[in-house]
Order: structure tokens, then sequence, then C-alpha cells
């Protein structure tokens, strides 16, 4: 049966062989962004004599043929996205990994609004947010609500300031005398 990335790679006139049927159910399946290691992990648990060096080939020719797209959500690894699933952004949560995928039609209008005031016609766009989630607001979540707060509801959304979100560590040795 063939799955829909397997779909996009015939359509793009990718050669289909057995190992590569493989690593495209994979990640049609996949509900996440894996990296190539874990895409590997995966396809040996189907076929253990798939090689890692195939993954990475498989992944860089979906990648040029513009089916998955490259992710960096600031772990030092690429992770892929296959591209059929549509316009969407990415926020990640800086303690657990979490990627959280959302659509935003305001964003969408301010950002097409900025470039074409700028003299730019949109072409891609890509979004990905780190931030921490509030505790306070991790335990609100897990109880229901029968209406938002009228106060919240009315008032237009803080930007994030990510520079806070990310600090990099010190380096080594830094104030030590």
């Amino acid at each position: 049966m063939e799955n829909r990335i397997e779909r996009l790679c015939i359509e793009s006139g990718v050669k289909m062989t057995g190992q590569r049927r493989i690593i495209a159910r994979v990640l049609s399946e996949a509900t996440d962004h894996p990296n190539v290691e874990e895409l590997y992990r995966r396809a040996i648990a189907i076929d253990p004599r798939i090689s890692i060096a195939t993954v990475y080939r498989t992944v860089r020719l979906l990648e040029e043929k513009g089916i998955l797209e490259r992710r960096d959500f600031g772990e030092g690894r690429a992770r892929y996205d296959p591209t059929d699933r549509g316009h969407h952004h990415h926020l990640i949560d800086v303690d657990t990994g979490k990627v959280i995928e959302f659509e935003d039609e305001e964003h969408e209008a301010v950002v097409k609004r900025i470039a074409e005031r700028l003299g730019f016609t949109l072409v891609s766009q890509r979004l990905e947010l780190f931030g921490r989630r509030v505790k306070a607001e991790a335990a609100r979540e897990d109880q229901p609500r029968a209406e938002p707060p009228r106060a919240a509801a009315r008032r237009p959304a803080r930007p994030i300031p990510l520079a806070r979100a990310r600090r990099a560590p010190p380096p080594r040795g830094a104030g030590e005398r």
C-alpha cells in the first residue's frame, strides 16, 4: 500500500527502492519531527538491513525534492517535517523539548502586510518560537474552564521575549580566577 510520502516521491520522480519505501513509510507514520537517528531506529525495526548511510542519503534526497523540510529546534541536530502537512509554525518547550504545531491567521496577515509594506511578495516563511511553560497556566489547563477570563480576552497578545528564553551557558572558566 502506497503511503503519502511514497506518493510524493513517485510524483517527484524519485526511484523507490525497498529501503526508501520503508523510510517513506516511517516518515508518513511519524507524528513528531524525527531526526535521522530516530528515523534509522524506526526503520531498522522494520528491516534491520537498512544502514544509517541510506537514511541520511534518503533524507537529503527528499529534502532536495521538497518533500521534507529541515528544522532546527535548538538541539544541535536537524529534525524533519514533511511538507505535505500544510503551512504551520512551531512552539518549542525549552524545558521538555516538546514541539507544538500551530497555525495563526492573525500572524499570517501581519507577516503579509510587513512584506507588502517593504515591497515584497512573500514566497515562504518559517516561525519557530522557543518558550517556557508558565507553571500556573499549566495547572489551570488541567482543570476545565467554562469561559476564558474577560480581561485576558480583551488584552492583545504580548510579544514573547525570545532572547530570554534561550540563554547560552557562560563559557567554561568565565569569572574563575
